[in-house]
């Protein structure tokens, strides 16, 4: 595939193109309008948009299918071994470049797909802003995962099964809810069978994503595409929140169930810039989408607003759990002791009037 995708790519312009096909893409919308422009796509530039569209999908599927274990096993092997070599140094920044390189193109094709009418153009610092958040994100998250699993070794199967059984079975949970009819234009030649295994091994691969970072290409098995085109906010708010909360949790059992092996390690420090970097993809994340997205425009939220709206509800949720406590604790006192309460008032109150009388009357 590219060597034919070199080929084709070599003689574009040479021999003319038999015939081409017009699509229509619309420009972002300036001053409330956005103009339909034609533009005439040849069979050679047709034929390198389908390969380039198979590599980036290729690239996502060997990042977080084959980078993504890597990178994890060799940081594991080094924590044990208490030694970082050059070449498993190299190893480890190559697996991490891969996996960045792959969720960024997970964004960019994820936008696509999402504005699909839309003439898109993404700015070099789209690319930085998607670049540092994901460093972050991924580094962070796997040394996480690492830490915790070199003192519980059993615990972290769990974890890794919890996390992985959920995000491969909330696919299927939204659209049996959605009682949407089974996908069958996939491929005309696949059966039931064949299809089920295409979309099994589609939430195979969403939940391999979700494990490490967040999949801005939100699958959705009702839409023909299979991919969501709806900007959910509140669910990517979520999927942070409780992210931040899990690694917390982590690194605090870490903390406790440490042994001597990280004798010479300052763990609060660890700790802390662990936290931090994650916060600091987060920052990046929250960047890119109110600054640098390249379709910002057609939002018709921004991602700040989501946030706030969200620890609105949060924040009312914890003042009405207060008040549900308060007024549990008033019911719960007995009239025996409101009575005895009211009497030991007014004999209070009968003493300080025989105080005050006994006073005024020695003056």
């Amino acid at each position: 595939r590219c060597v034919e995708a070199f080929y084709i790519y070599f003689r574009a312009g040479r021999v003319e193109d038999p015939y081409v096909s017009i699509t229509k893409k619309r420009q972002m919308p300036k001053d409330g309008y956005s103009e339909e422009i034609e533009k005439e796509v040849g069979q050679a530039e047709g034929k390198l948009c389908t390969h380039r569209s198979a590599f980036s999908r290729v690239s996502v599927i060997q990042a977080f299918l084959g980078s993504a274990p890597q990178l994890t096993l060799q940081l594991y092997i080094c924590v044990l071994q208490q030694e970082v070599t050059v070449a498993r140094s190299i190893f480890m920044v190559l697996s991490l470049l891969s996996i960045v390189y792959g969720a960024l193109r997970c964004n960019i094709l994820a936008i696509k797909i999402k504005y699909d009418d839309y003439n898109i153009r993404v700015k070099p610092a789209a690319y930085l802003c998607i670049f540092m958040w994901r460093s972050f994100e991924i580094a962070t998250r796997v040394a996480v995962l690492v830490l915790f699993g070199s003192v519980l070794r059993i615990w972290v199967f769990l974890v890794v099964l919890l996390n992985f059984l959920g995000f491969f079975l909330y696919p299927w949970v939204l659209f049996w809810l959605s009682k949407s009819p089974f996908p069958e234009n996939i491929e005309k030649e696949l059966s039931r069978v064949g299809t089920t295994i295409v979309l099994c091994l589609l939430t195979f691969l969403y939940a391999g994503i979700n494990m490490f970072c967040w999949s801005a290409a939100q699958v959705e098995l009702s839409d023909p595409d299979l991919i969501s085109k709806s900007q959910n906010w509140y669910r990517m708010t979520v999927y942070y929140i409780v992210r931040l909360m899990e690694n917390a949790f982590l690194l605090l059992m870490w903390y406790i169930y440490r042994t001597d092996f990280y004798l010479y390690v300052c763990a609060p420090m660890l700790f802390l810039q662990l936290l931090i970097g994650y916060c600091m993809g987060i920052f990046f994340m929250l960047v890119f989408y109110q600054f640098c997205h390249p379709c910002k425009k057609l939002f018709s939220s921004s991602i700040t607003e989501a946030l706030l709206s969200c620890f609105n509800i949060l924040y009312f949720i914890c003042q009405h759990h207060k008040s549900t406590l308060l007024t549990g604790k008033v019911a719960m006192k007995s009239p025996e002791n409101t009575d005895s309460a009211r009497g030991s008032s007014k004999t209070i109150d009968s003493q300080n009037r025989s105080i005050h009388q006994s006073v005024s009357s020695n003056a």
